[in-house]
Protein backbone atom coordinates (compact mmCIF):
# COMPACT_ATOMS: atom_id res chain seq x y z
CA UNK A 1 0.00 0.00 0.00
CA UNK A 2 1.49 3.55 -0.56
CA UNK A 3 0.45 6.55 0.42
CA UNK A 4 0.51 8.41 -3.03
CA UNK A 5 -2.24 5.78 -4.35
CA UNK A 6 -4.29 6.41 -1.41
CA UNK A 7 -4.22 10.09 -2.14
CA UNK A 8 -5.27 9.18 -5.65
CA UNK A 9 -8.16 7.33 -4.95
CA UNK A 10 -9.80 10.26 -2.65
CA UNK A 11 -8.85 12.89 -5.14
CA UNK A 12 -10.77 10.65 -8.09
CA UNK A 13 -13.81 10.99 -5.60
CA UNK A 14 -13.55 7.21 -4.22
CA UNK A 15 -14.40 5.46 -0.72
CA UNK A 16 -11.26 4.49 0.95
CA UNK A 17 -11.50 1.06 2.72
CA UNK A 18 -10.93 0.55 6.23
CA UNK A 19 -7.68 -0.96 6.60
CA UNK A 20 -6.48 1.95 3.82
CA UNK A 21 -7.34 4.39 6.84
CA UNK A 22 -5.57 2.84 9.46
CA UNK A 23 -2.76 2.52 6.82
CA UNK A 24 -2.69 6.10 6.50
CA UNK A 25 -3.69 7.41 9.96
CA UNK A 26 -0.99 4.91 11.34
CA UNK A 27 1.66 6.18 9.41
CA UNK A 28 1.42 9.67 9.96
CA UNK A 29 1.32 9.06 13.79
CA UNK A 30 4.21 7.06 13.38
CA UNK A 31 5.69 9.98 11.36
CA UNK A 32 6.60 7.83 8.68
CA UNK A 33 3.74 9.98 6.41
CA UNK A 34 5.33 12.93 5.83
CA UNK A 35 3.71 16.02 6.20
CA UNK A 36 3.32 17.20 2.73
CA UNK A 37 1.69 13.90 1.58
CA UNK A 38 -0.69 14.12 4.37
CA UNK A 39 -1.67 17.48 3.64
CA UNK A 40 -2.68 16.75 -0.14
CA UNK A 41 -4.61 13.74 1.53
CA UNK A 42 -6.08 16.69 3.96
CA UNK A 43 -6.64 19.00 0.50
CA UNK A 44 -8.26 16.14 -1.33
CA UNK A 45 -10.94 15.26 1.62
CA UNK A 46 -11.69 18.95 1.90
CA UNK A 47 -12.57 18.63 -2.18
CA UNK A 48 -14.11 15.07 -2.25
CA UNK A 49 -15.91 14.91 1.15
CA UNK A 50 -15.63 11.09 3.07
CA UNK A 51 -18.84 8.86 3.66
CA UNK A 52 -20.36 8.52 7.09
CA UNK A 53 -19.00 5.06 7.28
CA UNK A 54 -15.14 6.29 6.17
CA UNK A 55 -15.62 9.23 9.28
CA UNK A 56 -16.71 6.81 11.53
CA UNK A 57 -13.23 4.57 10.77
CA UNK A 58 -11.56 7.67 10.33
CA UNK A 59 -12.55 8.94 14.29
CA UNK A 60 -11.93 4.90 15.23
CA UNK A 61 -8.66 5.43 14.40
CA UNK A 62 -7.47 8.43 15.69
CA UNK A 63 -9.37 7.36 19.16
CA UNK A 64 -6.55 4.01 18.70
CA UNK A 65 -3.84 6.49 17.57
CA UNK A 66 -3.03 6.76 21.56
CA UNK A 67 -4.21 5.48 24.52
CA UNK A 68 -7.46 6.26 26.44
CA UNK A 69 -8.82 7.58 29.65
CA UNK A 70 -11.05 5.03 32.11
CA UNK A 71 -13.20 6.61 34.87
CA UNK A 72 -15.50 3.42 35.05
CA UNK A 73 -14.51 3.10 38.63
CA UNK A 74 -16.22 6.69 39.50
CA UNK A 75 -19.90 6.61 39.76
CA UNK A 76 -20.42 10.21 38.71
CA UNK A 77 -21.43 10.78 34.96
CA UNK A 78 -18.47 11.82 32.53
CA UNK A 79 -19.83 14.89 30.60
CA UNK A 80 -17.90 17.18 28.21
CA UNK A 81 -19.12 19.88 25.55
CA UNK A 82 -17.22 20.97 22.81
CA UNK A 83 -17.36 23.71 19.94
CA UNK A 84 -16.92 23.76 16.51
CA UNK A 85 -15.72 27.03 17.04
CA UNK A 86 -15.92 30.66 17.27
CA UNK A 87 -15.06 34.07 18.15
CA UNK A 88 -15.06 35.29 21.57
CA UNK A 89 -16.11 31.72 22.27
CA UNK A 90 -15.35 30.91 26.10
CA UNK A 91 -18.26 29.22 27.10
CA UNK A 92 -15.52 26.18 28.13
CA UNK A 93 -13.88 28.44 31.16
CA UNK A 94 -17.73 29.18 32.48
CA UNK A 95 -19.38 26.23 32.25
CA UNK A 96 -16.73 22.93 33.09
CA UNK A 97 -16.67 24.70 36.94
CA UNK A 98 -20.28 25.54 37.03
CA UNK A 99 -21.07 21.26 35.74
CA UNK A 100 -18.25 20.31 37.99
CA UNK A 101 -19.33 21.79 41.10
CA UNK A 102 -22.83 20.61 40.16
CA UNK A 103 -21.07 17.38 41.10
CA UNK A 104 -20.61 15.60 37.44
CA UNK A 105 -16.74 14.97 36.12
CA UNK A 106 -15.65 17.03 33.47
CA UNK A 107 -12.46 15.33 31.57
CA UNK A 108 -12.37 18.15 29.17
CA UNK A 109 -9.53 17.83 26.29
CA UNK A 110 -9.63 20.95 23.60
CA UNK A 111 -8.14 22.52 21.51
CA UNK A 112 -5.49 25.87 20.24
CA UNK A 113 -7.44 28.11 18.10
CA UNK A 114 -7.87 27.38 14.43
CA UNK A 115 -7.95 30.41 11.52
CA UNK A 116 -9.79 33.22 12.86
CA UNK A 117 -11.20 31.35 15.80
CA UNK A 118 -10.05 31.18 19.40
CA UNK A 119 -9.06 28.07 21.23
CA UNK A 120 -9.32 27.13 24.82
CA UNK A 121 -5.88 25.82 25.50
CA UNK A 122 -4.75 29.34 24.20
CA UNK A 123 -6.72 31.40 26.58
CA UNK A 124 -5.85 29.35 29.53
CA UNK A 125 -2.08 29.47 29.04
CA UNK A 126 -2.66 32.85 29.44
CA UNK A 127 -2.95 32.55 32.97
CA UNK A 128 0.46 32.14 34.95
CA UNK A 129 1.89 28.62 35.35
CA UNK A 130 -1.31 27.26 33.94
CA UNK A 131 -0.31 23.59 32.17
CA UNK A 132 -2.99 22.18 29.59
CA UNK A 133 0.18 19.28 28.11
CA UNK A 134 -0.48 16.86 31.10
CA UNK A 135 0.57 12.92 30.83
CA UNK A 136 -2.66 10.70 31.21
CA UNK A 137 -1.82 9.67 34.86
CA UNK A 138 -1.81 13.38 35.75
CA UNK A 139 -5.68 13.99 34.07
CA UNK A 140 -6.53 10.64 35.73
CA UNK A 141 -6.01 12.18 39.07
CA UNK A 142 -7.18 16.27 38.50
CA UNK A 143 -10.45 13.94 37.40
CA UNK A 144 -10.98 12.46 40.55
CA UNK A 145 -9.77 14.85 42.97
CA UNK A 146 -11.20 17.86 41.13
CA UNK A 147 -13.57 17.28 39.26
CA UNK A 148 -12.42 18.56 35.81
CA UNK A 149 -9.91 18.75 33.64
CA UNK A 150 -8.61 21.29 30.72
CA UNK A 151 -6.27 20.25 28.50
CA UNK A 152 -4.56 19.63 25.33
CA UNK A 153 -3.71 16.85 23.01
CA UNK A 154 -0.79 14.61 24.09
CA UNK A 155 1.60 12.31 23.15
CA UNK A 156 -0.86 9.82 25.18
CA UNK A 157 -3.97 10.78 23.77
CA UNK A 158 -5.36 11.07 20.18
CA UNK A 159 -1.88 12.30 18.99
CA UNK A 160 -2.94 11.80 15.24
CA UNK A 161 -5.81 14.54 16.38
CA UNK A 162 -2.93 16.81 17.70
CA UNK A 163 -0.70 17.04 14.08
CA UNK A 164 -3.61 16.96 11.88
CA UNK A 165 -5.40 19.66 14.04
CA UNK A 166 -2.03 21.86 13.41
CA UNK A 167 -2.27 21.13 9.67
CA UNK A 168 -5.48 21.73 8.89
CA UNK A 169 -4.72 25.45 10.08
CA UNK A 170 -2.13 25.79 7.65
CA UNK A 171 -3.59 24.01 4.75
CA UNK A 172 -7.12 25.72 4.53
CA UNK A 173 -8.43 22.30 5.66
CA UNK A 174 -10.32 23.49 8.57
CA UNK A 175 -13.81 23.73 7.61
CA UNK A 176 -14.03 19.98 5.95
CA UNK A 177 -16.61 18.15 8.15
CA UNK A 178 -15.36 14.51 7.98
CA UNK A 179 -12.40 15.99 9.03
CA UNK A 180 -14.06 18.01 11.87
CA UNK A 181 -16.25 15.37 13.39
CA UNK A 182 -13.18 13.03 13.41
CA UNK A 183 -11.21 15.56 15.43
CA UNK A 184 -13.54 16.58 17.54
CA UNK A 185 -15.19 13.13 18.01
CA UNK A 186 -11.74 11.50 18.33
CA UNK A 187 -10.50 13.79 21.30
CA UNK A 188 -13.64 13.01 23.49
CA UNK A 189 -13.93 9.41 23.20
CA UNK A 190 -10.76 9.40 23.79
CA UNK A 191 -11.82 10.98 27.06
CA UNK A 192 -13.81 8.70 28.44
CA UNK A 193 -16.99 10.29 28.82
CA UNK A 194 -20.51 9.13 28.77
CA UNK A 195 -21.96 11.88 27.09
CA UNK A 196 -21.21 15.33 25.29
CA UNK A 197 -22.70 18.22 24.55
CA UNK A 198 -22.05 19.82 21.54
CA UNK A 199 -22.28 23.50 20.20
CA UNK A 200 -22.20 24.07 17.03
CA UNK A 201 -21.80 27.33 15.67
CA UNK A 202 -23.65 28.78 12.83
CA UNK A 203 -22.75 32.23 11.09
CA UNK A 204 -20.36 34.73 9.73
CA UNK A 205 -18.14 33.78 12.19
CA UNK A 206 -18.33 30.33 12.46
CA UNK A 207 -16.58 27.51 9.86
CA UNK A 208 -20.36 26.88 9.00
CA UNK A 209 -22.06 29.50 7.55
CA UNK A 210 -25.47 28.74 7.33
CA UNK A 211 -27.84 26.70 9.32
CA UNK A 212 -28.31 23.71 6.61
CA UNK A 213 -24.16 23.09 6.46
CA UNK A 214 -24.32 23.26 10.87
CA UNK A 215 -27.30 21.33 11.21
CA UNK A 216 -25.33 18.58 8.79
CA UNK A 217 -22.27 18.59 10.61
CA UNK A 218 -24.51 18.47 13.80
CA UNK A 219 -26.06 15.40 12.79
CA UNK A 220 -22.88 13.56 12.06
CA UNK A 221 -21.61 14.74 15.05
CA UNK A 222 -24.16 13.09 16.85
CA UNK A 223 -24.56 10.20 14.87
CA UNK A 224 -21.03 8.83 15.49
CA UNK A 225 -21.05 9.77 19.06
CA UNK A 226 -24.64 7.68 19.50
CA UNK A 227 -22.47 5.02 17.24
CA UNK A 228 -19.55 4.86 19.26
CA UNK A 229 -22.26 4.62 22.94
CA UNK A 230 -22.21 8.02 23.89
CA UNK A 231 -25.41 9.89 24.60
CA UNK A 232 -24.99 13.29 22.81
CA UNK A 233 -26.67 16.45 21.56
CA UNK A 234 -26.39 19.41 19.15
CA UNK A 235 -27.20 22.79 19.80
CA UNK A 236 -26.87 25.20 16.88
CA UNK A 237 -25.79 28.52 18.14
CA UNK A 238 -25.39 32.20 16.55
CA UNK A 239 -21.89 33.04 15.36
CA UNK A 240 -22.31 36.23 13.33
CA UNK A 241 -21.05 38.22 15.52
CA UNK A 242 -18.68 37.75 18.49
CA UNK A 243 -19.83 36.12 22.26
CA UNK A 244 -19.26 38.23 24.59
CA UNK A 245 -17.45 41.45 24.02
CA UNK A 246 -13.68 40.19 24.74
CA UNK A 247 -11.88 39.05 21.74
CA UNK A 248 -8.44 37.45 22.55
CA UNK A 249 -6.57 35.01 25.00
CA UNK A 250 -6.33 36.82 28.47
CA UNK A 251 -9.16 39.33 27.36
CA UNK A 252 -11.49 36.10 27.25
CA UNK A 253 -10.25 34.89 30.83
CA UNK A 254 -10.99 38.29 32.30
CA UNK A 255 -14.86 37.70 30.99
CA UNK A 256 -15.46 34.47 31.97
CA UNK A 257 -14.28 35.43 35.46
CA UNK A 258 -16.73 38.40 35.56
CA UNK A 259 -19.07 36.12 34.38
CA UNK A 260 -18.36 33.37 37.12
CA UNK A 261 -18.89 36.41 39.57
CA UNK A 262 -22.13 37.26 37.76
CA UNK A 263 -20.92 40.29 35.82
CA UNK A 264 -20.66 38.56 32.37
CA UNK A 265 -22.61 39.65 28.88
CA UNK A 266 -25.87 38.45 28.63
CA UNK A 267 -25.18 36.20 25.80
CA UNK A 268 -22.24 34.57 27.18
CA UNK A 269 -24.18 34.04 30.54
CA UNK A 270 -27.24 32.47 28.67
CA UNK A 271 -24.99 30.19 26.19
CA UNK A 272 -23.05 28.68 29.12
CA UNK A 273 -25.71 28.34 31.23
CA UNK A 274 -27.85 26.53 28.69
CA UNK A 275 -24.76 24.74 27.68
CA UNK A 276 -24.26 23.66 31.42
CA UNK A 277 -27.80 22.38 31.36
CA UNK A 278 -27.34 19.89 29.06
CA UNK A 279 -24.39 18.54 30.09
CA UNK A 280 -25.90 18.01 33.77
CA UNK A 281 -29.30 16.48 31.57
CA UNK A 282 -27.11 13.88 30.05
CA UNK A 283 -24.82 13.86 32.98
CA UNK A 284 -28.25 12.26 35.05
CA UNK A 285 -27.47 15.52 37.64
CA UNK A 286 -31.21 16.44 36.71
CA UNK A 287 -34.26 14.47 36.03
CA UNK A 288 -35.29 17.03 33.16
CA UNK A 289 -33.94 20.65 31.81
CA UNK A 290 -35.84 22.98 33.47
CA UNK A 291 -34.52 20.93 36.52
CA UNK A 292 -30.81 21.19 35.21
CA UNK A 293 -31.33 25.20 34.09
CA UNK A 294 -31.82 25.95 37.67
CA UNK A 295 -29.47 23.29 39.25
CA UNK A 296 -26.39 25.47 36.61
CA UNK A 297 -27.96 28.73 37.89
CA UNK A 298 -27.72 28.05 41.76
CA UNK A 299 -23.97 26.64 41.48
CA UNK A 300 -23.18 29.86 39.44
CA UNK A 301 -25.14 32.74 42.03
CA UNK A 302 -23.57 30.88 44.99
CA UNK A 303 -20.14 30.99 43.87
CA UNK A 304 -19.37 27.66 43.77
CA UNK A 305 -18.44 27.69 40.43
CA UNK A 306 -16.29 30.63 40.77
CA UNK A 307 -14.43 28.65 43.58
CA UNK A 308 -14.35 25.71 41.01
CA UNK A 309 -12.31 27.37 38.41
CA UNK A 310 -10.20 28.83 41.25
CA UNK A 311 -9.43 25.18 42.02
CA UNK A 312 -9.04 24.26 38.95
CA UNK A 313 -6.34 26.92 38.41
CA UNK A 314 -4.12 25.74 41.43
CA UNK A 315 -4.84 22.44 40.50
CA UNK A 316 -2.93 22.62 37.04
CA UNK A 317 -0.13 24.76 38.49
CA UNK A 318 -1.53 28.49 37.53
CA UNK A 319 -1.59 31.50 39.72
CA UNK A 320 -4.87 31.43 40.91
CA UNK A 321 -4.79 35.07 42.42
CA UNK A 322 -5.49 35.96 38.77
CA UNK A 323 -9.55 35.15 39.71
CA UNK A 324 -9.52 38.23 41.63
CA UNK A 325 -6.22 39.69 40.90
CA UNK A 326 -6.45 40.69 36.49
CA UNK A 327 -3.47 42.43 36.62
CA UNK A 328 -1.49 38.91 36.96
CA UNK A 329 -2.68 38.46 33.46
CA UNK A 330 -0.79 39.61 30.42
CA UNK A 331 -1.12 42.87 30.05
CA UNK A 332 -0.70 44.84 26.27
CA UNK A 333 1.07 47.77 26.04
CA UNK A 334 -0.89 50.24 23.78
CA UNK A 335 -4.27 50.04 23.61
CA UNK A 336 -6.59 52.15 20.85
CA UNK A 337 -9.86 52.98 20.32
CA UNK A 338 -11.85 52.73 17.34
CA UNK A 339 -15.12 55.39 16.68
CA UNK A 340 -18.00 55.12 14.76
CA UNK A 341 -18.22 57.72 12.13
CA UNK A 342 -21.69 58.87 12.39
CA UNK A 343 -24.77 58.30 14.50
CA UNK A 344 -26.83 55.74 14.45
CA UNK A 345 -27.10 51.80 15.33
CA UNK A 346 -24.99 48.66 14.62
CA UNK A 347 -26.51 46.65 11.99
CA UNK A 348 -23.31 44.28 11.62
CA UNK A 349 -20.24 43.55 13.99
CA UNK A 350 -18.71 40.82 11.54
CA UNK A 351 -17.49 38.33 13.64
CA UNK A 352 -14.56 36.69 11.17
CA UNK A 353 -13.26 40.14 10.54
CA UNK A 354 -13.30 40.73 14.23
CA UNK A 355 -11.21 37.39 14.57
CA UNK A 356 -8.92 38.37 11.90
CA UNK A 357 -8.53 41.44 13.44
CA UNK A 358 -7.43 39.83 16.77
CA UNK A 359 -5.36 37.09 15.14
CA UNK A 360 -3.06 39.44 13.24
CA UNK A 361 -2.22 41.55 16.42
CA UNK A 362 -0.61 38.31 17.40
CA UNK A 363 -3.75 36.56 19.27
CA UNK A 364 -4.22 33.50 16.83
CA UNK A 365 -1.60 32.24 14.54
CA UNK A 366 -1.03 32.99 10.82
CA UNK A 367 1.37 29.62 10.33
CA UNK A 368 1.99 26.83 11.48
CA UNK A 369 4.95 27.71 14.30
CA UNK A 370 3.29 31.13 14.99
CA UNK A 371 3.83 32.07 18.79
CA UNK A 372 0.62 33.85 20.46
CA UNK A 373 0.51 37.14 21.79
CA UNK A 374 -1.47 36.16 24.92
CA UNK A 375 -2.28 40.15 26.00
CA UNK A 376 -3.43 41.05 22.62
CA UNK A 377 -6.77 41.78 21.53
CA UNK A 378 -10.18 43.93 21.12
CA UNK A 379 -12.68 44.67 23.66
CA UNK A 380 -16.38 45.46 21.63
CA UNK A 381 -18.13 48.33 22.71
CA UNK A 382 -20.85 48.27 20.49
CA UNK A 383 -22.70 45.29 19.45
CA UNK A 384 -25.57 44.43 17.31
CA UNK A 385 -28.82 46.62 17.93
CA UNK A 386 -27.09 49.02 20.31
CA UNK A 387 -27.22 52.78 18.99
CA UNK A 388 -23.59 54.69 18.69
CA UNK A 389 -22.83 58.20 18.42
CA UNK A 390 -20.42 59.49 16.08
CA UNK A 391 -16.56 59.60 17.62
CA UNK A 392 -18.19 56.99 20.71
CA UNK A 393 -15.95 53.67 20.71
CA UNK A 394 -17.12 50.95 19.14
CA UNK A 395 -14.17 48.53 20.10
CA UNK A 396 -11.04 49.42 22.03
CA UNK A 397 -7.96 47.48 19.87
CA UNK A 398 -5.15 46.25 22.70
CA UNK A 399 -1.75 45.43 20.92
CA UNK A 400 1.96 45.22 21.47
CA UNK A 401 3.37 45.79 17.72
CA UNK A 402 2.75 48.93 16.04
CA UNK A 403 3.31 46.95 12.84
CA UNK A 404 0.64 44.62 13.37
CA UNK A 405 -2.08 47.30 13.94
CA UNK A 406 -2.66 48.88 10.25
CA UNK A 407 -3.75 45.42 9.14
CA UNK A 408 -5.76 44.43 11.95
CA UNK A 409 -7.60 48.03 11.75
CA UNK A 410 -8.67 47.03 8.30
CA UNK A 411 -10.43 44.03 9.54
CA UNK A 412 -12.27 46.27 12.37
CA UNK A 413 -13.25 49.11 9.87
CA UNK A 414 -14.78 46.23 7.36
CA UNK A 415 -16.60 44.10 10.17
CA UNK A 416 -18.62 47.16 11.77
CA UNK A 417 -22.00 48.91 9.67
CA UNK A 418 -23.90 51.94 11.38
CA UNK A 419 -27.14 51.88 9.66
CA UNK A 420 -30.72 54.15 10.86
CA UNK A 421 -32.87 51.09 12.36
CA UNK A 422 -31.56 47.86 14.49
CA UNK A 423 -32.10 44.57 12.24
CA UNK A 424 -34.04 41.84 14.20
CA UNK A 425 -32.25 39.64 16.58
CA UNK A 426 -30.65 36.47 15.72
CA UNK A 427 -31.36 33.57 18.09
CA UNK A 428 -28.96 33.09 20.14
CA UNK A 429 -29.66 29.24 19.98
CA UNK A 430 -31.13 28.34 16.91
CA UNK A 431 -32.04 24.67 17.45
CA UNK A 432 -31.34 21.15 19.25
CA UNK A 433 -30.02 17.88 17.68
Amino acid sequence: MRVVDLIRKKRDGQALAPEEIAFLIRGYTRGEVPDYQMAAFLMATMWRGMTREETLVLTEEMVRSGRTLDFGHLPEAKVDKHSTGGVGDKTSLVLAPIVAAAGARVPMISGRGLAHTGGTLDKLESIPGFRVQLPLEAIRQLVERVGAALVGQTEEIVPADRKLYALRDVTATVECVPLIVASIMSKKIAEGIDALVLDVKVGKGAFMKNEAEARDLAERLVEVGRRMGKRVRALLTDMNQPLGRAVGNALEVIESLETLKGRGPDDLRVLSLELAAHMLLLGGRAADLDEARRLAERVLQSGAALEKFREIVQAQGGDPRVVDEYARLPQARFRMDYCAEADGVVIEAHAERLGLASMLLGAGREHLHASIDPAVGLILHKKVGERVARGEALCTLYYNSEDRLPRALEQVRAAFLIGAAAPPPDPLIKAVI
